[in-house]
């Protein structure tokens, strides 16, 4: 078990951001959430997996919405709601251990982000709880059913959901995770696009063989790569490829860039002008929430489940959908996808299809 401080929880959420390619939930609400409970003396404890008692209950709790805000027609009608002074994931939480005849053991994250990671540790600290070094996506991803959860059949429900005006919804007899998804997601609509939930509740023998183990010290040592080459003035880009055994593809300034909310989620492009070894070519990134594909000269270059990843190259900060800006210079950083995602069936659920393209995947760093 590692106790950990301020300092190793931003490295965490800084590597979490890096592989949350785009989405993951902002980062400044994460550490929002991190400076808050321990302005509150809550402690920050981490567990491998494996030393998990089998018996213990480990919760998944996650936001899930669109990561971009609403339309001002939308938020009109939100005028007359009051809005609640817990946060909606300890509402939720609360809600749920309450149902159950123990406590839970701990949490772990949904995927890897700047806020959703953060939720995990929130959560723990909050509840005395701890927060496991595992993950069921090994990246952010857009949906529910992107996950390793999916991938192995495990029950995600019951569910139980809360959103900023207080209101709690517990969702029973849900057939799957797919389900989960559609009903989760049309809720977060009505919640301003954005609703707090937690489920997969499992005997941590059951989630052993599914969670990706090992991926929050990952995120440590990203984000101290990242921090270390933003202290020395060395190249970010360069660093956080070497750190996460992947590539920088790409260099330019952006151009052309766009981005709406629409059905709980964040859908836009983003076009980067080549300059340095890139220049003369042109790239652009589809996103939803997530950097699913880029192309280069119109060309297939990187999908999904590879993590596309843009870093402010006068910062060394990674850009987050959709707060990205015509004449911001950026590198595209390509870092290797998680190999549960690599299999038949997890290229069918979060594969090129899943981002429109037809044909096998591709990888720039085969």
């Amino acid at each position: 078990m590692a106790i950990l401080d301020r300092d190793d929880l931003m490295d965490i959420l800084s590597g979490a951001t890096i592989l949350g390619a785009g989405g993951g939930g902002d980062l400044s609400e994460g550490v929002g959430l991190i400076d808050d409970a321990i302005a509150q003396g809550k402690t920050f404890e981490m567990v491998d997996l494996h030393d998990v008692p089998d018996d213990g209950l480990v919760a998944t709790p996650y936001h899930l919405g669109a990561i971009s805000d609403i339309p001002a027609e939308e938020e009109e009608g939100y005028k007359q709601l009051e809005v609640g002074d817990q946060q909606p994931i300890l509402t939720a939480y609360h809600a749920f251990q309450a149902r159950m005849d123990q406590d839970f053991y701990g949490t772990v994250p949904c995927e890897l982000g700047g806020s959703n990671t953060a939720v995990a540790f929130y959560v723990a600290a909050m509840m005395g709880q701890k927060t496991i070094d595992a993950d069921p996506a090994g990246r952010a991803v857009p949906e529910i059913t992107h996950s390793t959860y999916y991938l192995n059949n495990l029950g995600v429900g019951p569910i139980v959901m809360a959103n900023a005006f207080g209101e709690v919804i517990t969702l029973e007899n849900v057939q799957d995770d797919l389900r989960a998804e559609t009903v989760v997601r049309a809720l977060s609509v009505v919640s301003r696009h954005d609703i707090a939930a937690v489920d997969h509740v499992l005997p941590a023998e059951d989630l052993r063989d599914a969670l990706i183990p090992g991926t929050l010290s990952q995120c440590q040592s990203l984000g101290a790569a990242q921090r270390r080459a933003i202290a020395a003035r060395e190249n970010v880009a360069d660093a956080i490829a070497e750190a996460g055994g992947g590539m920088v593809a790409f260099e330019g300034m952006i151009g052309q860039c766009e981005w709406r909310t629409e059905g709980g989620f964040t859908l836009g492009s983003v076009t980067i002008m080549g300059s340095g070894a890139s220049i003369g070519h042109i790239y652009k990134i589809g996103l939803k929430n997530e950097n699913l594909v880029a192309w280069k000269d119109d060309a297939v270059h990187a999908t999904i489940p590879d993590v596309i990843c843009l870093i402010d190259t006068l910062t060394g900060e990674v850009v987050q959908n959709p707060h990205f800006e015509q004449g911001q210079t950026v590198a595209v950083v390509i870092l290797p996808a998680p190999k549960a995602f690599l299999t038949e069936r997890g290229l069918s659920i979060f594969g090129p299809a899943y981002a429109g393209l037809s044909g096998k995947f591709w990888s720039p760093l085969k």
